[in-house]
């Protein structure tokens, strides 16, 4: 066990009295768009908690949120084959040869479920003799109270916690503080699945790296990456951007408009430029920009690439979509990459699936440095080096110097928040421990 879940008193599944007991197992199997599963990576991750509970005798009750079913704006929840888990059990009953049963409930309206109904009971009992493997709730975003700000999401997490004895929490990349994240840890003994503990681990290696430690992060927003990025910028020895943030940041330092990047971006880089001003050397700008006249795709004729050097204040350029190649053979750039021992990666460089370039250029680098460990957040940067660069993405997933993080969003919060008990479901484990 590492320093880091010695030092948090983490109430670990190894230390629970399954044997006989309902298991309510929150996973983060959040790998569903459209109704299909592109990468089941996230699944995969949490077999080895489900086994280790079966075989200790213990009844699996399984939930996850799938997409977002639930209108931010509005309020209203839609349920659709869309959001459905039922992708997510076919996978788990084909691949384990297991019986996984959803129930149903009622929907009301645009309200989604309102909690969970008397007729999950007989399923339940079914569990319990053996009839069927185990259960799969549907989508905890289909559920009212799943994000609820108030008491309906107490109500829920009760709900919750009646169908079982025993709650475990394996969902790390499911780090917002939610009725089945959060609450549920309140009404039931609850304990940090093997997947879990895994990530928090690993999270060390960002928290206490082996210098010098690279970080890289691409977005589409930079107000929700902001508090990450300055976060990385003190603890990092080098911070490289990518994606749509470095779009801003250019904007933002050498007052030249790109199309596509809203004025709210640019004024949250211009504080970021700022920021960085208190730590001079450690921003490593990628020279070359890919400069698309349509976002249709790579098409001949409609695309350029610039050297930022050469950008004139005022200059107005159509979107950015991706960093060149070339800027990964920019001799300061290969320096940082070649020399690091520790790299956090949390980037898609180009703008998928057309401008592909970047995103290899950068994988391909960081693969050349074969003594640096390197951490991969989850999520799209994960899915991207499976689609561009398979034979890597395969010798990752083995190799003791990668680490695939399943929640990329969890990395960069554990990481803003300077220490993993500012993930709320991991605080609610501590203090479940110490009631």
């Amino acid at each position: 066990m590492t320093d880091i879940l010695k030092g948090l008193n983490l109430p670990l599944l190894q230390d629970a009295d399954l044997n006989g007991k309902v298991v309510l197992v929150r996973v983060d199997h959040n790998v569903v768009k459209k109704g299909i599963i592109h990468d089941p990576y996230r699944i995969d991750a949490t077999i080895g908690t489900l086994y280790y509970i079966n075989a200790k005798g213990g009844k699996i009750i399984l939930m996850t949120h799938a997409g977002r079913p639930k209108n931010k704006k509005t309020g209203e929840i839609t349920i659709s084959d869309d959001t459905s888990v039922k992708p997510i059990v076919d996978y788990l009953e084909n691949k384990l040869h297991i019986t996984l049963k959803t129930p149903e409930f009622q929907a009301y309206g645009t309200q989604g479920y309102l909690g969970i109904e008397t007729s999950v009971n007989h399923l339940i009992r079914d569990l319990k003799e053996n009839v069927i493997d185990g259960i799969y709730l549907p989508n905890t975003r289909w559920f009212a109270g799943e994000e609820a700000k108030t008491d309906e999401a107490d109500r829920f997490a009760y709900q919750l916690a009646g169908l079982a004895d025993i709650f475990v929490n394996d969902a790390f990349g499911s780090w917002q503080a939610h009725a089945s994240t959060v609450k549920v840890a309140k009404y039931l003994p609850s304990y940090a699945g093997f997947l879990m503990q895994r990530e928090i681990a690993n999270l060390d290696r960002i928290y206490a790296p082996e210098r010098p430690f690279v970080s890289v992060v691409a977005g589409s927003k930079f107000d929700t990456k902001v508090d990450s990025l300055n976060a990385l910028l003190k603890v990092s020895d080098f911070l490289v951007l990518g994606g749509v943030i470095y779009n801003a940041y250019l904007c933002a330092k050498y007052g030249i408009g790109i199309k596509g990047v809203e004025e709210e971006d640019i004024e949250h880089a211009k504080t970021f430029v700022e920021f960085a001003k208190a730590f001079p050397g450690k921003l490593i700008e990628l020279p070359y920009i890919v400069e698309s006249d349509t976002m249709d795709g790579k098409l001949n004729g409609q695309f350029r690439t610039h050297n930022i050097a050469d950008l004139k204040q005022g200059t107005q350029l159509n979107y950015v979509l991706d960093v060149d190649p070339t800027s990964f053979h920019n001799e300061q750039v290969l320096k940082v990459f070649s020399e690091a021992k520790t790299i956090f990666v949390n980037a898609v460089m180009g703008y998928t699936p057309y401008f592909n370039d970047g995103t290899i250029a950068l994988d391909e680098l960081i693969d050349k440095n074969v003594e640096a460990v390197k951490l991969y957040g989850g999520g799209d940067t994960m899915q991207e080096l499976k689609r561009l660069l398979p034979g890597l993405y395969i010798v990752a997933l083995d190799s003791p110097k990668y680490y695939i993080f399943t929640g990329g969003g969890a990395v960069l919060k554990a990481i803003q928040e300077g220490n993993v008990e500012g993930l709320e479901p991991i605080k609610a484990l501590v203090n479940s421990a110490q009631k």
